[in-house]
This record gives structure tokens, sequence and C-alpha cells, in this order.
């Protein structure tokens, strides 16, 4: 198949050019541009309403038949900028074989890679039987709220491929993704009190490693416990609710630390949040006078959280997908389970409830989420032609 390598690599570099971190107005801007850009090839463009004037766009290349509907999936919002970057976040620069910027990797390249794919068909030439259905959406760094607004839209197809960066291998299993919040509450005193007191730091530096340690039951193998990790990301104490710090000479009596939880299929919620509970249990029994909470902070937050996700192997979506890397590559598609993108959480799983079968595989990886975020040209390249290959063979 042709490809148009100048323009492939302009349109991702015109995506990075926009600021569209969460949150921000830039977020609605790239959409809009996005489907400015759709319509102008001839697809039936929507702009869906993503709550908070927030906007996600949809396009649809239609077919001419009767062939399976096909949608990709991809969020254009981006993390922000820490430190340690030693280029413009947002020019998009194209070195030593690399284009740079915020969110290239996740995910604005997967985002450039099938508008660029419907755009290449469409001027050779190429009519699919079956309806393309391109979805770019806003706040999947708030857990999808952009991929949770479209589905409640209506939008559906027979399969659909996410483009989370996987390095463009084919992921069928990824954990789900809770955030919650321990609080420890003690007893102040002045540390020449020390002995009267119930001091919360001593206490949450014992539940910090049995929690980072954690396996949560009901894994169903040990695929499924592969994806489960537990990990404390954030500590604080001080006195009283407001953990104020501004008198070191007194015992803390509040800490709270904070925390994400992986699990996989077939795991639960509240299994989870039981695990943990058990676990801050068994500190507070060591300590008289402790008293530990666990909260759901997803929950508390009025946020939506990401399930696990997991395909089969075998589908005809993820077959396809293995057969045309292969044609491409000259390999065999790495698939299953793929460590680290398997502890992420993604849109896929918002897709997947709604019973679609689908798969994640997206270019960028390597370099993502890092200071210097950048995705290898011939691997963006690549995941043009491989998208190009499944629409001709999958909705051809």
């Amino acid at each position: 198949m042709n490809l148009d390598r100048d323009e492939s690599i302009r349109t991702l570099q015109r995506l990075v050019q926009f600021d569209s971190r969460t949150e921000t107005p830039g977020e609605s801007e790239v959409v809009e541009y996005v489907a400015e850009r759709m319509s102008a090839h001839g697809l039936g463009t929507r702009l869906v309403d993503a709550g908070e004037g927030r906007l996600n766009a949809v396009g649809v290349w239609k077919g001419h038949g009767r062939g399976p509907r096909l949608m990709f999936n991809g969020h254009l919002d981006t993390n922000h900028v820490g430190e340690g970057w030693t280029v413009d976040p947002w020019e998009g620069r194209a070195a030593d074989g690399h284009i740079y910027g915020i969110g290239v990797s996740n995910m604005k390249a997967g985002c450039a890679a099938y508008l660029r794919a419907v755009e290449e068909l469409a001027a050779e030439g190429f009519q699919p039987a079956g309806d393309v259905v391109l979805t770019h959406v806003v706040g999947e760094l708030q857990n999808g709220i952009g991929t949770l607004a479209l589905l409640q839209d209506g939008w559906s197809a027979d399969f659909f491929i996410n483009c989370e960066p996987t390095d463009l291998a084919a992921m069928t299993m990824h954990a789900g993704s809770i955030n919650f919040r321990v609080v420890l509450r003690g007893r102040t005193r002045h540390l020449s009190k020390r002995e009267e007191a119930v001091d919360v730091i001593p206490a949450a530096m014992a539940l910090v490693p049995m929690l980072n340690g954690l396996v949560f039951s009901g894994a169903e193998d040990p695929d499924h416990r592969a994806v489960n990790r537990c990990h404390i990301g954030l500590v604080r104490a001080g006195i009283g609710e407001s953990l104020d710090e501004s008198r070191p000479p007194q015992i803390a009596d509040v800490a709270h630390l904070t925390g994400s939880a992986r699990f996989a299929p077939g795991q639960t919620v509240a299994g989870v949040l039981e695990d943990i509970r058990r676990e801050a249990a068994a500190v507070q029994d060591l300590i008289p006078g402790l008293h530990v909470e666990v909260l759901w902070l997803d929950e508390i937050q009025k946020r939506p959280y990401f399930p696990p996700f997991e395909a089969r192997t075998d589908s005809l979506l993820v077959r396809t997908l293995n057969q045309e890397w292969a044609d491409l590559r000259g390999a065999s598609q790495p698939t299953g389970l793929l460590f680290p993108s398997s502890f992420f959480g993604s849109d896929a799983a918002h897709l997947a409830a709604t019973g679609m079968p689908g798969v994640v595989c997206g270019p960028g990886g390597q370099f993502n989420t890092m200071p210097d975020e950048r995705v290898a040209v011939d691997d963006y390249l690549d995941a043009i032609q491989l998208y190009k290959r499944v629409i001709v063979r999958l909705c051809g």
C-alpha cells in the first residue's frame, strides 16, 4: 500500500502543536481541528458533548454494503508537562528518527495514525463495505469520561481498536484501576510526652510496604494474578484533619496514604477494598489507640473508574490484526499480556463493557509519559499501514 510519509508526519506534528492538556481549552480546540479535517475528507462528522463544555469528535466513513462496522478509539487530551524536558513539548520536533512532544505517544500518534489510514484509503479510491468509525475523545486521563459520553450517546460498532501505545503489539488484557486513600488517626502530644501519643508516622511506615506487596484475592489464574498491583503514591501526615505542618515538635495524629490498585478480570472493586482493609486492620491491631479507615476515592469524587479489560486472542479482529502484522513486518505479533502496558487503564475497558469485541494496539510506548516523550517515526508509519490493512481485510 502507498503511504504519503511527509503528510503523515505533518499531521502528527500538527496534533502535538495543540496544547490539549486535560481540562484545558486546548482539548476541544484539537478536537474541532480533527472534526474539520474528517469532514473535509468526506466523513460524516459530529461533535459530541463530553460535559462541562468539552467536545468529542466522531467521523463515520460510510460503508457501501453490509460489512462489519469497525471503531477506532483514542484520546487527544494529554498529561501536564513535568520537569526534565530538553525540547519544546509543543513543537512537534522531528529528529533522530523520532517525533517529540507531550502526548505524542500517549496517544496522539495513535489518533493521527487511524485518521491518516482513512484519508489514505479514501484517496486511493477504496470504499469499505462496513462503516469505519473514528472517535477522538477528551477526558481519558479522568478515567475515560469522553468515551463514556460517546457510549451514552449511543455510538457502537461490531469491533473496536483502541490505539493506546503498545509498540504495535496486540494487548488483550489489562488491569482495572481504582484510587483509594487510607486514613490513619492517632493521638497527638508534644514530643516531651511522646510516650502518651499514638504516632501515625511509624504506623504509616509499617503499612506502606504491606500494601505495596499486596496481591488481591480471587485471581483466576497466573495471568490474572500478574496484573495485580497496589501502590502508595502519596504520603502526608500532620496535626488534625487539615494535616497541619507548622509544629514539628508535635506528634502527628493524622496521616493520609493515597494510592492506586490494579486488579484483573474476575476480581471486584469490593474485593480489592476488602483486601486493603484487611492489611490496614492488621496494623491497627498492633497499635493500641490507632484507628484506620479505607476510602474509595473515585466513588467519593463521583468519577468513573477503569474496569479490567480482556479480549479473546482467537477473535476475528485479533486474528486479522495478527495476520496483517505478520504480512507487514514478517514476524509474529506479540499478543496477550504486555508489560508495563497491562498495568495501565484504558477506554478499551469501557468499550468492551458494552459487549463490543476489541483489542488495544497503537504506536509508541517505549518513551511514553516521560520527559522528551517521543515516538519512532517508523513505528508510527507502520501503524498507519497496519490500520489500513485491517480496514481493507475486515471492512472491505
